[in-house]
């Protein structure tokens, strides 16, 4: 692990920003994070691990991270904004990851509303920001960004739960060398590039340019649903605070909030 963590940093392009925590397993990198930052860690610390045995998804969901098959990484931030804002984050990173595994695949990803990347019609990535409030009311304490990619396929293909979606960047025994850590310098450098300003409205036009969603059909469900019953939707559009707009079987328009809906890709 010594040697990958010189081969990151030697990709970085502000090394010193960063400090890296590298591990064979662990729980979560989120976890891990979420323990520095409650200790008073400064910003930069970035927790990676080749394996983990409690992975977290988007709305309480397990994220299946079997060892050497994928990057697991988390960055804890203190931002100075809002905590109402918190999705910016989340909104930078994917483009950050996009554009990583564009680069680094030569394959342009696509960002499936709000926080997943896809390869083609398959899931490669998910990512979850978790935040943490201070004393002061509506303010960020610190966020957690956490963010996995699957690499290769596990020996054996992905669990049965997830086969029908996930992908991954390389096939099996065909990831060229130091993809892993190539891929993880992309992230940082571009997420960091953006995350100096988050206002800026270029990360909106980027979004945008890689989104997975523009002009297909949907079905909308409540987040934590069933997927059964499901709306069926046009998307029209990203709206400025990174809303879906959507326009339903009966004409009717509604911009979807994150948290509140989950999305299924209709054929």
């Amino acid at each position: 692990m010594k040697q990958n963590e010189q081969q990151i940093k030697e990709l970085l392009h502000q090394p010193d920003l960063f400090r890296l925590d590298l591990h064979e397993e662990t729980d979560s990198t989120n976890l891990l994070c979420r323990q520095m930052g409650t200790k008073g860690e400064p910003e930069g610390y970035v927790a990676i691990a080749d394996a983990q045995t409690a992975g977290r998804g988007r709305l309480g969901r397990s994220f299946q991270s079997p060892s050497g098959t994928g990057l697991y990484m988390s960055l804890l931030l203190r931002p100075k904004m809002p905590a109402a804002e918190a999705l910016r984050i989340t909104t930078a990173a994917a483009v950050a990851v996009a554009e990583a595994v564009t680069a680094v695949c030569g394959r342009t990803a696509r960002i499936k509303w709000v926080n997943d990347i896809y390869l083609g019609e398959r899931k490669v990535c998910g990512i979850l920001t978790e935040s943490v409030l201070s004393e002061e009311p509506g303010r960020l304490s610190f966020a957690v960004l956490g963010i996995g990619v699957n690499l290769t396929e596990p020996e054996g293909g992905f669990d049965e739960s997830i086969a029908g979606i996930a992908g991954a960047l390389f096939e099996r025994n065909a990831m060229p060398e130091h993809a892993r850590e190539r891929l993880a310098a992309e992230i940082l450098n571009r997420f960091y590039d953006m995350y100096k300003n988050l206002t800026d409205p270029g990360i909106l036009a980027r979004y945008r340019e890689y989104s997975l969603l523009l002009g297909r059909t949907v079905e909308v469900y409540p987040a934590l649903a069933e997927k059964k019953d499901g709306r069926i939707a046009e998307v029209l559009s990203v709206s400025d605070d990174f809303g879906l707009r959507v326009r339903f079987q009966d004409g009717t328009c509604e911009t979807l909030s994150t948290g509140e809906v989950s999305l299924r890709l209709k054929e």
